[in-house]
């Protein structure tokens, strides 16, 4: 069994902390280039942890933006599609995913993981506690977004 019937953009992360806000700066601006047009919620999903479970498994598509640690140069764009995204913290995506990737576990184990469901992110550069995004992070957003367009496209919900 999956989600129920809810579309939605989940953007993850701290503005506080930089690179941490990284799926913030994303919503802002996938909602400037959607201009209120889309079959989709955005949702800032913040650090929120468990209390996004009820959310998560009401959905059917859920496609979360955040920083990704990968190991990868800063700035680096990386995907994870359903079956690539690890459902528990053997690999730490970022800071305050450890909570999240519970978050999807429990609800796999509960058979209410979303069927369509996509990560995109960006190897982040700095977490220092200072608002606004590295020129890394910062130069990847419009990568993020337009990605985050197709996989939308994709689904039908743009």
């Amino acid at each position: 069994m999956t989600g129920v019937d809810r579309r939605v953009v989940l953007g993850l992360g701290n503005t506080l902390n930089r690179d941490e806000g990284l799926g913030i700066h994303g919503l802002e601006l996938l909602r400037a280039r959607l201009g209120g047009a889309a079959g989709v919620e955005i949702l800032d999903g913040g650090v929120l942890g468990m209390a996004l479970l009820p959310l998560v498994e009401s959905c059917s598509h859920l496609l979360l933006l955040d920083a990704v640690d990968t190991g990868s140069p800063p700035g680096t764009v990386a995907e994870l599609s359903r079956e690539e995204i690890p459902l528990f913290a053997r690999l730490k995506l970022s800071w305050h995913q450890l909570g999240f990737q519970e978050v999807l576990q429990l609800a796999s184990v509960r058979g209410r993981l979303p069927g369509h469901l996509h990560l995109i992110g960006a190897q982040p550069a700095d977490f220092s506690m200072e608002i606004g995004l590295s020129p890394e992070a910062a130069a990847a957003l419009p990568a993020i977004v337009d990605r985050a367009l197709s996989i939308l496209k994709e689904w039908d919900l743009v």
